[in-house]
């Protein structure tokens, strides 16, 4: 009975992840993921790029593999007074299954970002993305394929209305408050939607429409001391009956400069994910650039298939500005060593 469980749990498991939406535990390091207003918000920098890697239940057969690059740009920070654009370009891929059912999606966002007075801000975005859904079918067995003896690839699936490539575009917008106060207090709300098309994501031609993903996000970051800062965050989204609540902090600790490497700080933090994962993650900054690699430790019924082995997941972001020494004239304010 118990292996049955397992096997069923392990089944359904894998439905899950094949309809589960792009999305990363380290969301703070995914910036135009979260919501296309976070493109161009940069506090000392005009350019921001970044990967990410995320390979999850590694202990089931075949794991669910998720990477990500993208690049954003402040534009007129020097030009304009109080205000800035933001553009960028990302790119998302993630396989799955056994018939490799894979996800390829490139997206572009424009931001505009206005300071409203010293104190706060306001940001908003849209998003256009085009997304390329594919299965290879002749990696899976089927029913009619059964000799007696074995699944026998050679016969046909009879899937002859089926196509291996589906394509649609979908649209993304958001909008960000922040306050802070220049010396020890930052603070943002997010609030962004996907699929506000709702497009159509089928293999047969069906009317399956995505369902408008709303997604919610604060963040906050207090300067405790000259050595020490706590950024608490949540994130929230839902899409149709699936949901994801993630909350948490990351602990940045001052741990000196130096002529080479300049401001260095060490980051270690941990989150949960409601009713699925604890999170726990660590990383290293040397001045506006960071890597960070986390660990989700399963603690749902999941764990008894894969051991609590949930996901890992890498990410490395490097900021700078296009020439060397360039101050940038409008900046808003963040906590910093």
């Amino acid at each position: 009975m118990n292996k049955l469980f397992l096997s069923i749990m392990l089944i359904a498991a894998s439905f899950i992840s094949f309809s589960q939406g792009l999305h990363f535990s380290q969301y703070n390091n995914s910036p135009m993921l979260l919501n296309p207003a976070n493109t161009g918000l940069l506090q000392d920098n005009d350019w921001r790029t970044g990967l990410n890697y995320r390979t999850q239940w590694a202990t089931v057969p075949v794991p669910y593999n998720t990477f990500s690059a993208f690049a954003d740009f402040g534009l007129m920070r020097n030009q304009w007074e109080t205000s800035w654009l933001g553009a960028g370009v990302a790119v998302w891929r993630d396989v799955a299954g056994n018939g490799s059912l894979a996800l390829t999606k490139v997206q572009t966002n424009l931001a505009f970002h206005l300071l409203t007075n010293d104190n706060s801000s306001i940001s908003a975005g849209l998003g256009a993305g085009y997304n390329q859904r594919s299965v290879d079918f002749n990696k899976l067995t089927y029913d009619v394929q059964w000799d007696e003896f074995s699944f026998n690839k050679s016969l046909s699936n009879n899937e002859t209305n089926a196509t291996q490539k589906s394509t649609f575009m979908d649209l993304s917008a958001g909008i960000n408050f922040a306050y802070y106060n220049n010396d020890n207090f930052y603070m943002k709300m997010s609030v962004g939607a996907k699929n506000l098309n709702q497009p159509t994501e089928s293999f047969y031609g069906s009317a399956n429409k995505l369902g408008l993903r709303p997604l919610l996000n604060l963040d906050i970051t207090y300067k405790a001391s000259d050595n020490f800062m706590i950024n608490p965050s949540i994130y929230y989204t839902r899409q149709k009956k699936a949901s994801e609540l993630v909350g948490g902090a990351m602990f940045n600790i001052n741990v000196g400069e130096n002529s080479v490497a300049g401001n260095n700080e060490f980051l270690v933090g941990a989150y949960y994910r409601n009713n699925d994962a604890l999170i726990f993650a660590a990383g290293y900054q040397f001045r506006h650039h960071r890597f960070t690699f986390s660990y989700d430790h399963t603690v749902s019924d999941m764990s008894e298939g894969n051991k609590g082995i949930g996901a890992f997941e890498l990410s490395l972001i490097l900021q700078g500005n296009y020439k060397a020494g360039n101050e940038i004239t409008n900046t808003y304010g963040c906590p910093r060593f």
